[in-house]
């Protein structure tokens, strides 16, 4: 693999983590996370970067395999072209549910 499709899942995973960091001092509960504008804005510049990151992946080497990876980028392209159409449900539900996937196969990727 070479060094710029590294740094791209870099900055997936430094992005995961930082999304993961926001919950340190808080309770990772959907009702505390929907109060607080400042985290969710934080929550999705990331999720933004990631799908920056994931489209230029799959422009560069279509052959990494990462799951859901054509609905991340569209997830980022919703976030930034449709930010009236961003649903907290939704973006809760990525951090929930497919963060700790996203995580594990980019660690993956990056130790091979």
């Amino acid at each position: 693999m070479d060094n710029e499709l590294k740094a791209l899942l870099f900055d997936i995973l430094n992005a995961v983590m930082e999304i993961e960091s926001f919950f340190t001092d808080l309770p990772k509960e959907f009702e505390i996370y929907q109060r607080d504008v400042r985290t969710r804005r934080a929550v999705e510049r990331n999720i933004e970067i990631i799908g920056e990151a994931m489209n230029r992946i799959l422009k560069k080497d279509e052959s990494i395999i990462i799951t859901n990876s054509r609905k991340i980028v569209d997830v980022r392209n919703i976030i930034i072209h449709g930010y009236n159409a961003v649903s907290d449900d939704i973006i809760w539900g990525i951090v929930i549910k497919h963060l700790p996937i996203l995580q594990i196969e980019v660690e993956e990727l990056l130790n091979q």
